[in-house]
């Protein structure tokens, strides 16, 4: 289908800076070309001026820009296009109208309700979608076995595309449908989402909506039954709104290309780039599946040009452009992803996994408080980089230019005003002169410091042999390197989550900035080879050259993997096979020209992770379906990734995709030019390197041959990208032209234990990469839910005295809670700890939050050294250690014994020996205590402590790593200078609110009180020192140890204020125990937040540590108050068990509105979905909303709370552990206080009961639980700004680059317990 003889062919990547073209000429010649793609002055398309560029200047005919374009010589047409992204990121898509089931009205607001940024008070979120919502009378639910509800009357039953049985509750009332859809016309909308519950399995009731909408005159009508059949009602939601949204915008656009062209294309065959890296029809090309359509370009094209099926040595793309840094990996095969995020929309559809890492060339240089920060704010395109002449700020390119890695000469003259200059080094140096000037002011200061006695690091001029001050190609050299690290981290996470070693891959660098860093980062991971193709500058247009037509089907499933399910798969396989390869006849393939690929989404049952496997390799036998052996595929896959497989667990069928391919990629016969001479320079040029500035030689890509071999330093030059090779490396040509990279060892330089500002910023991260591949680690190797699929973990590294260095991800509650559980070991094992000793410890009094979180200690030794030089710890939270009820959560307990297992100083690993039988009988201990039992989960228990003492022992060896890299006392002299740093950053906050303070009022000391429900008060007063940046948190008069479990460890209240310190100094600082040098905190034994070493905890842990937070927060007048309740919900019978902590309203605060129906503070848990929860478990979700006036009203007004309501199916107990039931969320300066929440139980008789804040209860079926959730406060005196509204400040989503991406995808998981 690709050969077009005589023809020209162009594929075109259209992004959002520039638009790259690559043209095969009609005699087999290849032209690229690189324009604008918004230049409204001389074009109106960018990919048609392309077009017509080429046609005029290969035929010499003239192509008038004010004409069509004569077509008659164009054989096809394939385009990557960032519309979709564009509309997405900016909110400019089509105005939508979501269509729902009644009860779920705000389904899509509430989301997850988890926060996306666990710091940021004004929870910025990106708006929905759509712009009204339609609820509509109808509701379907799945049969169960021992439902045991009242029946008023029959209920039809119908049967879904899985095979489940479902019960029609409410018919569709189309009638009132009818009548609000002609409402929402008769406003302008015409384009509609619609998402029904459970729609993914059985459509009727969607495909009524949707033929009634389009009678009626709605232009984009998208059913989510039909755009992507998942389950899972909420990524499901935001898909089919995206598609809704996003599809129009896609048509206009390719309204206006065609009519730039003779017969509107008719007779020429265009094909779009979809985000899973098939090429598509234009007339198929949609807004759910156009997202990723530019970077998808770019993966096809290196994974085809730099990956040998021979060698079999997987690549790591890296494709690094003006204002983003794409990575991904590709071994083979493709590795997609089935849910991503991207500017706040969740999208459920096969997309390639390329993760969005840096914001490229564009990212922002900063010093704060003595660090080298890189990002995560972008220039973006308008007014870029410094050196664009455009009054943009310091960037990455304009350290590279500084340092003589960029050659203005060498860049067209298109930046300044008036788009007709050079690349400026001058305003990069000057800019580049200032910070030099405020880096070595704030240097000078700390050494002048160094001598007062605060624990300041000293001045960095003697890591450099006595030189006072920093040049500024040093400063330049030092963000270079920053920005590398930084980019390392995602790399290393990418390809060790599944199992992967990254040295072993090969660096295929592409994009107009990756060049200069390859080399590099390649060193720093390990990696021996960097390739860059010919056409790097411009490999998403080639690579769309390079793609096949694809076509998929995909429908969901609820067979076990089985033989008695084999023919049911099998039919079921065919049938969609054969649906995709009449697809792709009608496309003009011929069947030798197609290929089909099962792919069957499997997960073990009781588990919620599943992984989209084929069977390739795997051929069918007798104990498989047709199609392949999934089952060896699967426990293989399985066992690489999560280092473990369940063999006695049955493997669930969710989804059946087929993949079908029409093949129609050229392949290039373009091969370099051979020359024996030696490569001549074009000129030399002084570049910088470690080793100091260095005599280059610049050389221009199209004068070498395929014998040329550079040695480094040396750059290479095209018209669209510059490579460097630095000093070590060895540049040589390929037979096709393309430039393969040989990268050297680094020779290490020698570093002093003086601080040196440059090596504090890479030792923060490598420091924050031990804690997250420690975390990579034990995602990979438990086994429970609540670590492998909820991540509710954290892993960090701790100094010799026990002080916290290092911790990721951030969990809030965890938050310097693990230091003092180390430090407890130090003072009470002391020397007594050997190597190969590993500590379980979970009590309050050594620094536990509640005992469900085990906290898993090992200390590192090196040679000569008597002590431990280092510690490493995780701390998991595990689904039941024993005690009164289930989950070891319970709502009414009085002692600590009744909460579970207790470990304070346990030898989990002695000599190397895992005690398995010693911490069974201490997990089965509780049971000697009446009504309690031992752990109901011992097997999960001892795996996840196995994977836990695993993780340990991988963040030990990457620690002696790094000593054997540098020396223990440059590790340790470096780990203090990061502690310090993170103290610097707090000092700075409280001097600044001192400042402020006494400016407002004369005092420099605040106080505040808020109460519990029972009315026992915490209090706090803060008396700050401004001239230290130091403060006293003292809460004296705070209420006495309570009968009941709401008492809070002293950890807990360490964890708030650190937590509330970091969202008050508002930028990224390391959490470590820094934070808290300047702080001393008063706790009087025996209160609330100290109680005695027996009390109950398990409520101060979710409950308690929100109220601290209040406190903090009303003291600084930071912000009103949030919900302050976890709401934590949880119910169980003899078949099944469930927990879960809803949403709330957030507090509004100075330029705000608070944020409704999100997770606030101390937890960030997310929500199961509708339609997971209603097939699992006994129960019906009757709503899901958000209560409307609940927010406290001021001048920005507090969130609103949520109002959730479950009907039980069968008998159950009910607990609830709850707060903010009588006191309410306080508002600030003038705003009203929220609502508080309410806990009613509906009994099926029609009673209605006040379950109060904390409560167990046996429910029958039939009952009801409504939970109303608090709002959050108000800010300010209510006022009117004369329209109506009310002010809010929101960030804008383009001011930082958009993270995507299934490294991106665990983070937000992590963050999100």
């Amino acid at each position: 289908m690709a050969e077009t003889h005589g023809k020209f062919d162009f594929a075109i990547d259209r992004g959002g800076t520039f638009t790259d073209v690559f043209a095969r000429l009609p005699d087999g010649r290849e032209r690229v070309l690189k324009l604008l793609s918004h230049d409204p002055q001389n074009y109106k398309d960018a990919p048609t001026e392309g077009i017509r560029r080429v046609l005029e200047q290969e035929t010499r005919r003239a192509f008038p820009r004010d004409q069509p374009v004569d077509t008659s010589l164009i054989g096809w047409i394939r385009m990557g296009t960032t519309v979709a992204t564009n509309a997405l990121l900016e909110r400019q898509g089509e105005r939508t109208a979501l269509l729902v089931t009644r009860g779920f009205r705000d389904l899509l607001h509430i989301g997850t309700q988890a926060r996306p940024e666990l710091f940021d008070l004004e929870v910025s979120v990106p708006e929905v979608l759509y712009e009204e919502v339609i609820e509509v009378d109808e509701r379907v639910v799945l049969k169960q076995h021992g439902c045991h509800l009242p029946r008023k009357e029959s209920k039809r039953t119908v049967t879904g595309s899985t095979g489940d049985s479902l019960e029609v509750w409410r018919e569709l009332d189309l009638p009132q449908v009818e009548r609000d859809l002609r409402g929402v016309l008769s406003r302008g909308i015409t384009s509609l989402a619609v998402l029904l519950l459970h729609s993914y399995t059985w459509s009727a009731h969607e495909k009524a909506v949707g033929s009634l909408a389009w009678k009626l005159g709605f232009t984009q009508v998208s059913l989510s039954s039909e755009v992507m059949p998942m389950i899972r009602a909420v990524p499901r939601g935001y898909t089919v709104c995206a598609d809704a949204y996003l599809t129009p915008k896609i048509r206009q656009y390719l309204r206006g290309f065609t009519s730039g062209f003779k017969g509107g294309l008719k007779d020429v065959d265009v094909l779009f780039m979809q985000s899973d890296g098939g090429l598509t029809p234009m007339e198929q090309f949609c807004g759910s599946r156009a997202v990723l359509s530019g970077p998808a370009g770019g993966v096809v094209g290196y994974a085809i040009t730099s990956y040998s099926s021979t060698e079999n040595k997987p690549v790591i793309g890296f494709d690094m452009g003006g204002t983003s840094t794409d990575v991904s990996r590709y071994a083979g095969q493709y590795e997609h992803v089935f849910e991503a995020t991207t500017a706040g929309v969740t999208l459920q559809a096969p997309q390639l996994d390329i993760n969005t890492v840096a914001a490229g060339g564009g990212s922002r240089l900063f010093f704060r408080s003595g660090l080298f920060v890189v990002g995560p704010e972008s220039a973006g395109a308008h007014p870029g980089p410094a050196c664009y002449r455009k009054g943009g700020p310091l960037t990455v390119t304009d350290a590279n230019l500084a340092l003589g890695r960029l050659l203005p000469a060498f860049f067209p003259r298109i930046f300044g005003p008036g788009e007709n200059e050079p690349l400026s080094s001058e305003e990069t140096m000057r800019h580049f002169r200032q910070l030099t000037k405020e880096i070595n002011h704030f240097l000078s200061g700390q050494a002048k410091n160094s001598a007062n006695g605060l624990s300041q690091p000293k001045s960095s001029g003697a890591a450099r042999g006595g030189k006072t001050e920093m040049s500024v190609e040093e400063v330049a050299m030092g963000f270079i390197r920053v920005a590398n690290e930084a980019m390392c981290r995602p790399i290393r996470a990418l390809t060790q989550a599944k199992g992967h070693d990254t040295s072993k891959h090969v660096l295929a660098c592409f994009g107009g900035a990756g060049g200069q860093h390859a080399c590099a980062i390649a060193r720093a991971l390990g990696m021996k080879t960097v390739f860059i193709h010919k056409y790097s500058g411009v490999l998403s247009a080639y690579g769309l050259a390079l793609a096949d037509v694809v076509e998929e089907v995909q429908e969901p499933c609820s067979l076990q993997y089985e033989p008695r399910s084999f023919t049911e798969l099998d039919r079921r396989v065919d049938a969609l096979s054969q649906r995709c390869q009449d697809t792709l006849q009608t496309r003009g393939f011929s069947s030798a020209q197609i290929k089909t690929e099962v792919f069957l989404h499997l997960r073990y049952e009781k588990t919620d992770c599943a992984l989209m496997v084929t069977a390739t390799g795997y051929p069918g036998n007798s104990q498989s379906c047709r199609a392949g052996d999934f089952r060896s595929a699967f426990t293989k896959r399985y066992l690489k990734e999560f280092g473990f497989t369940i063999p006695d667990r049955p493997i669930m069928v969710d989804d059946i995709r087929i993949r079908g391919s029409g093949t129609s990629g050229i392949k290039s016969v373009i091969h370099a030019k051979s020359d024996c001479a030696p490569a001549k320079p074009t000129t030399v040029t002084k570049c910088h390197f470690e080793d100091g500035c260095l005599d280059t030689n610049v050389y221009l890509w199209e004068e070498l041959s395929c014998e040329h071999s550079l040695q480094g330093p040396a750059i290479i030059i095209d018209k669209n990208s510059t490579i460097l090779v630095e000093p070590g490396c060895t540049a040589q040509l390929t037979e096709k032209g393309d430039v393969c990279i040989g990268v050297g060892t680094d020779s290490q330089c020698v570093l002093g234990t003086e601080l040196n500002a440059i090596q504090l910023s890479i030792f923060s991260h490598r420091f924050m990469s031990i804690a997250e591949q420690m975390g990579r680690v034990l995602q990979r190797t438990s086994i429970s839910t609540n670590i492998k699929e909820r991540l509710d973990f954290s892993c960090a590294v701790f100094g010799p005295d026990g002080g916290l260095v290092s911790n990721a991800p951030h969990i809030p509650v965890h938050l310097g809670a693990m230091q003092e559980t180390v430090q407890y070991q130090l003072k009470a094992l002391g020397n007594t700890l050997k190597e190969g000793d590993v500590i379980l410890s979970n009590h309050p009094c050594a620094g536990g939050s509640h005992l469900p979180d085990l906290t898993v200690i090992t200390p590192v030794f090196w040679r000569g050294v008597s002590g431990p030089v280092f510690f490493v710890a995780s701390r998991g939270h595990h689904a039941d250690i024993g005690g009164i009820t289930p989950g070891s959560m319970p709502p009414h307990s009085k002692s600590l014994q009744e909460e579970g297992a207790v470990f304070t100083s346990f030898k989990l690993v002695t000599g190397g020996v895992f005690q398995e039988q010693a911490v069974t009988e201490a997990l089965m201990a509780p049971a000697q205590y009446p009504g309690c039992s031992g752990t109901r989960n011992l097997h999960d228990n001892l795996s996840d402590l196995r994977a836990q003492v695993a993780a340990n022992q991988r963040g030990s060896h990457l620690v002696s790593e790094l000593i054997g890299s540098y020396g223990l006392a440059v590790v340790q002299a470096y780990m203090g200078y990061i502690q310090s740093n993170a103290e610097l950053a707090v000092r700075d906050m409280l001097k600044e609110f001192a400042r402020r303070r006494r400016q407002q009022t004369g005092s420099l000391e605040v106080e505040s009180e808020d109460r519990m429900d029972d009315g026992t008060p915490i209090r706090l007063r803060v008396q700050i020192n401004e001239q230290e940046g130091s403060a006293v948190f003292d809460f004296t008069g705070t209420g006495p140890e309570v009968w009941g479990n709401c008492n809070a460890p002293r950890a807990i209240t360490l964890s708030a204020l650190i937590y509330c310190l970091r969202c008050m100094v508002g930028q990224d600082i390391p959490l470590n125990q820094g934070c808290l040098a300047p702080i001393k905190v008063i706790i009087p034994p025996g209160s609330i937040l100290q109680p005695s070493q027996n009390a109950a905890v398990v409520g101060g842990n979710v409950l308690t540590s929100q109220r601290v937070v209040d406190v903090i927060f009303h003291a600084f007048e930071v912000c009103a108050a949030s919900q302050g309740c976890m709401n934590n919900v949880s119910f169980g019978s003899e078949r099944s068990g469930y927990y879960e902590t809803v949403a709330g309203g957030a507090g509004a605060g100075p330029g705000w509105s608070g944020r409704s129906g999100v997770h606030s503070h101390m937890t960030n848990t997310r929500i199961t979905d509708p339609e997971i929860l209603e097939k699992r478990y006994p129960v019906i979700l009757e709503q899901f909303s958000l209560r409307p006036g609940s927010g406290g009203v001021g001048h920005y007004l507090g969130g609103d709370g949520v109002i959730r309501k479950l009907l039980f199916r069968e008998k159950v107990v009910l607990s609830v552990l709850t707060e903010r039931r009588s006191t309410r969320p306080y508002g600030l300066n003038g705003g009203e206080s929220g609502e508080a929440g309410l806990n009613l139980l509906h009994r099926a008789d029609g009673r209605v009961l006040n379950l109060g804040a904390k409560t167990t209860v046996s429910l029958e079926p039939g009952d009801m639980f409504s939970l109303y959730t608090p709002g959050g406060g108000g800010y300010g005196m209510e006022e009117d700004d004369g329209n109506g509204t009310l002010p809010s400040k929101r960030r804008r989503l383009n001011e930082t680059f958009v993270e995507r991406g299934s490294v991106f995808e665990y983070r937000r998981a992590q963050e999100s317990v």
